[in-house]
């Protein structure tokens, strides 16, 4: 077999997130060559302007799909939460491992609670839908704009004298960092504050025309993971969303249910509008809450 490249960002999530899906396929294949090409992508460069200001999402993943469609990787590894709605042209996600933890990890620096944080508490997040979410927990709390890897932000955390930051509960469970925890934390249930669209799982991809990897790679999609963050991705596609846009959404299997969560802010209005359904078939909930959230945002403005 030829020597497979994959291409990752260059940290130490992502490089822990790609010997993830390496260690996935390597149970089902055994070993085989493999190179890691890892790449410092415009959003790792640009760590002291916020993501709206330098165009969203897209920034963590547009220097790896290049060298993917050039062929100078085979397959990609990314958090699906960084991916924007649209897939690339000439790309496809071959695979969705199963899901981890979706929720976000608030961190506090000293206290050990929500309700223990001093009034007008400093929370660090770089993050629009964090900072409603976490401002209607809390409207006292004064949110600061911090990006960087995991261990930039607790540094920060530090330096900046801040209260808290708030980091998703996979990336620290993937560093196990919760084997040894530095800081106290809680995780924030949905109910608090709605994750990420795709938050927790990760996108395995590659080129569309390359079927051959594509067959190599489906084999550690897990067809749940994949329907339910699909539903999530239409739910982002259908209000065209990126990080200027403060956007939520979460669904959950439940028995024989499904449980789909919605939430939009709208920074004009300082306001933001959530709404959660249970229902038998999920097909085509993402876009009938997203068209119920933007409903409510117009009724509300008009």
């Amino acid at each position: 077999m030829k020597t497979v490249r994959v291409g990752t960002r260059n940290s130490p999530l992502a490089m822990k997130q790609t010997m993830i899906v390496l260690d996935l396929l390597k149970e089902v294949y055994g070993d085989f060559p493999v190179e890691i090409v890892p790449m410092t992508t415009k959003g790792d460069q640009m760590l002291s302007v916020s993501l709206s200001k330098i165009g969203g999402k897209g920034l963590f993943i547009n220097e790896v799909e290049q060298a993917l469609l050039a062929g100078e990787i085979d397959f990609a590894v990314h958090s699906l939460k960084d991916m924007p709605a649209k897939v690339a042209d000439g790309l496809t996600l071959a695979a969705i491992p199963e899901r981890s933890a979706p929720f976000d990890c608030l961190i506090f620096r000293e206290v050990g609670s929500l309700a223990e944080l001093p009034l007008g508490a400093k929370i660090g997040t770089s993050s629009l839908r964090r900072e409603f979410q976490m401002k209607h927990l809390r409207n006292d709390i004064q949110v600061e704009s911090i990006r960087g890897n995991v261990g930039t932000r607790l540094k920060r955390m530090e330096e900046q004298q801040l209260d808290g930051i708030v980091l998703a509960t996979a990336g620290l469970k993937r560093l196990d960092w919760f084997g040894a925890p530095t800081y106290p934390y809680t995780i924030l249930t949905s109910e608090q504050c709605i994750p990420a669209v795709g938050q927790g799982a990760l996108a395995v991809e590659c080129r569309s025309e390359d079927h051959e990897m594509t067959d190599f790679l489906k084999v550690i999609n897990d067809p749940l993971t994949r329907k339910l963050v699909m539903e999530e991705r239409d739910f982002l596609a259908m209000l065209n969303g990126n990080c200027d846009i403060p956007i939520g959404a979460f669904a959950l299997q439940e028995g024989d249910e499904y449980r789909f969560s919605g939430f939009l802010g709208d920074k004009e209005l300082k306001q933001s509008f959530t709404e959660t359904v249970v229902v038998q078939e999920l097909a085509g909930v993402g876009r009938q809450v997203a068209e119920n959230l933007l409903n409510a945002m117009n009724r509300e403005s008009s």
